[in-house]
């Protein structure tokens, strides 16, 4: 397994496997990596020739007052799990690679990154956007594989891809989740145990409002109660949004009609945990 710093070294590896008529399959994230990273390189080893993870922990898309210093990082964990997958290079560059003295480009889609997880993080999606730009630009993908679980994000990527017309086709894979429906994230770690406990809350919110679609309800802000109702009964959790949305736009649906997506942001002591259900409406025949 090559374990590549440099973002020369990467391109000239991509090229190399291009020219020889090898797929390449790409997995993007910021290590500390668990069962639902292992899901997407699962995924672009059945379907690619080779697989690329990246592991950087991007500080560009990190507030201030936000984690980016206690982010966990254990890139020797890392290498084993994608050494066991099979993964075929591992691309881990220094933040000085990714953004040398002088960078200044930033890339932005406005309109997607002004909604839910883009007004709690008003930075976020712009160092989303630009990273991911750059990773895609130097692993030169077949397809990429991004997490369910960050849907926002997920919408985002495929929305920069088409615009900037990015290589690679972009693949998105459900959520991985606990036995008790919590979604897996390198965040969960920070949970006490009676955090741990309180915290699949979101998922129940989630089945609550999808269970009420399912019965007939097509009233966005009565979905969006029901969710919040189940929420507030765990008194240890704090709701930041629920909310029923468009799966393109995520502005919210008055009444849905036939897809939509239930999004939900939660706070667990000083823990913020995301999580959201698809929905699919069936018209009756």
């Amino acid at each position: 397994m090559n374990i590549i710093r440099t973002t020369s070294a990467m391109t000239d590896w991509s090229r190399r496997l291009h020219r020889e008529g090898v797929t390449i399959g790409f997995v993007p994230t910021m290590g500390a990596l668990h069962e639902g990273h292992r899901a997407l390189i699962r995924a672009a080893r059945l379907a690619c020739d080779a697989v690329v993870v990246s592991i950087f922990v991007n500080p560009t898309q990190f507030g201030p007052a936000e984690d980016l210093a206690k982010y966990p990082r254990q890139l020797r964990l890392d290498r084993a799990l994608c050494a066991k997958e099979g993964v075929d290079a591992i691309f881990a560059p220094p933040a000085e690679a990714m953004y040398p003295a002088g960078f200044q480009t930033i890339v932005a889609v406005p309109t997607l990154a002004r909604l839910w997880e883009g007004a709690a993080r008003p930075h976020h999606f712009q160092g989303v956007a630009t990273v991911v730009t750059k990773l895609l630009s130097l692993v030169q993908p077949d397809i990429s594989w991004f997490g369910q679980k960050d849907f926002q994000q997920a919408a985002l990527v495929r929305r920069l891809a088409k615009d900037l017309h990015l290589p690679g086709m972009l693949r998105v894979h459900p959520t991985v989740r606990e036995r008790d429906g919590l979604a897996l994230s390198s965040r969960n770690v920070y949970l006490s145990a009676q955090q741990r406990e309180a915290a699949p809350v979101l998922y129940r919110a989630l089945q609550a409002g999808a269970a009420a679609i399912r019965g007939g309800e097509r009233r966005g802000e009565r979905i969006q109660r029901l969710m919040a109702q189940t929420v507030k009964a765990q008194r240890s959790v704090t709701a930041e949004y629920l909310a029923v949305c468009d799966p393109s736009t995520l502005e919210l649906l008055p009444i849905l009609q036939r897809h939509a997506i239930l999004l939900g942001a939660i706070r667990v002591g000083s823990v913020r945990l995301l999580d959201n259900m698809p929905v699919a409406i069936r018209r009756k025949p």
